[in-house]
């Protein structure tokens, strides 16, 4: 295709291009009226003049081109002042819509140099004003996520530089003779072996449960048998530290349509977040119950039957500016806080993925530090099958 074409003119071009059309178009269309209408209607004229008052060839002949000049001259005029108009009104439409489309692209190249903190300025409240928006709102999305990159990579540099600067002192102490080769000193090196193994299995799992390629086994489940297991299976840590755990779960409840194992992982991290932030002599609570049209946090509506389940505690609870942010990867809202005695820090993110995987929805609850948090999700009930 020639680079002349009219894919490769610019839309300022193409708006007095379109214009120009229109008018030539109207004006031929005009002409070719004006010379198949106007001689038959000047003939007719002349032959009643010539009736009433008779006058020669030579008048008549002499009055018809006066009278097509006229036409033409009228036509040119009209031509010339629709030629300024149009150009006039491209101009016009041109400032109005090509300037701040021409804005876009250059913040859109700007942006895609990584530059992400472009934004345009938003003109009127017309389909214009709704591109600025959108486009703002993209470059902002886009900041975020580049902002969220660059610290996951911080994060994860530092979570596998602390164990590896452990282990490294801990045989480098061995070499020097330093630090006694006895079975304490290669538990410790164990244990921060341990720490690398489960930050590499929650980054595989993370990366698979957020590219959706988690394989879900949903049939038929009851939630009440799944909650049982969790708490037997942390019953011990639970009187270890002196808290205790309580859950309500009624037997009757309907089944739910989940991946057994995936839902008592959920609930394996709900469950152990909460005895991590809770203190000796504090409670961790289980309850389930049935709810109808639930409306979500994101004000969206959930039609149908679901089952709701939420993990309270008596712990240190969550600020209101963290709330939001507690389900992000490595987050804390205490930033001084060690991992060291905790988990990686993206047990939440998978769960909030593997409860989204399965149609419900999952979201944190807190009245403020130091007055405990509730965790709840949802999960769809199973038709029934009769």
């Amino acid at each position: 295709m020639s680079r002349f074409s009219w894919a490769n003119w610019r839309l300022g071009w193409k708006i007095f291009a379109s214009y120009l059309v229109i008018i030539v178009v109207g004006v031929v269309v005009l002409a070719t009226a004006a010379e198949m209408v106007a001689p038959a209607s000047f003939a007719r004229h002349i032959a009643q003049m010539e009736t009433l008052q008779g006058s020669g060839a030579a008048m008549a002949a002499d009055l018809f081109a006066n009278y097509q000049a006229a036409v033409n001259e009228a036509l040119f005029l009209a031509a010339s002042a629709a030629f300024l108009a149009a150009v006039s009104i491209s101009l016009f439409v041109s400032r109005r819509i090509v300037i701040p489309i021409r804005e876009m692209m250059l913040a859109s190249r700007r942006i895609a140099s990584g530059k992400y903190h472009e934004r345009i300025q938003v003109v009127g409240e017309g389909e214009l004003g709704e591109l600025a928006q959108t486009f703002n709102q993209m470059a902002a999305t886009l900041e975020q996520t580049e902002v969220r990159r660059l610290e996951l990579i911080g994060t994860v540099a530092h979570e596998l530089r602390t164990p590896l600067a452990s282990i490294q002192g801990y045989m480098e102490g061995l070499l020097d003779g330093v630090i006694p080769a006895e079975p304490a000193t290669f538990e410790l090196v164990r244990q921060e072996a341990d720490r690398l193994q489960r930050l590499v299995q929650d980054l595989q799992e993370l990366s698979r449960v957020e590219a959706g390629q988690v394989k879900l086994e949903r049939r038929p489940l009851q939630v009440a048998a799944v909650v049982a297991t969790t708490v037997e299976k942390l019953r011990p840590q639970f009187e270890a530290k002196g808290v205790t755990v309580e859950h309500d779960v009624p037997p009757d409840l309907p089944p739910v349509l989940a991946d057994e194992d995936r839902v008592g992982q959920v609930l394996l991290n709900l469950v152990g977040n909460a005895l991590h932030y809770t203190p000796a002599g504090g409670r961790v609570s289980l309850r389930t119950s049935v709810v109808s049209s639930q409306t979500r946090p994101d004000n969206s509506l959930a039609t149908g039957d679901w089952l709701l389940t939420t993990v309270s505690d008596t712990g240190i609870g969550i600020a209101p500016e963290h709330l939001p942010h507690v389900f992000e990867r490595f987050y804390r809202a205490d930033k001084s806080r060690s991992r060291a005695g905790g988990g990686s820090g993206i047990g939440l993110t998978i769960a909030r993925h593997l409860v989204e995987l399965q149609g419900g929805q999952i979201w944190a609850e807190s009245a403020g530090p130091g007055r405990g948090s509730s965790f709840h999700f949802t999960l769809p009930v199973a038709p029934d099958r009769h």
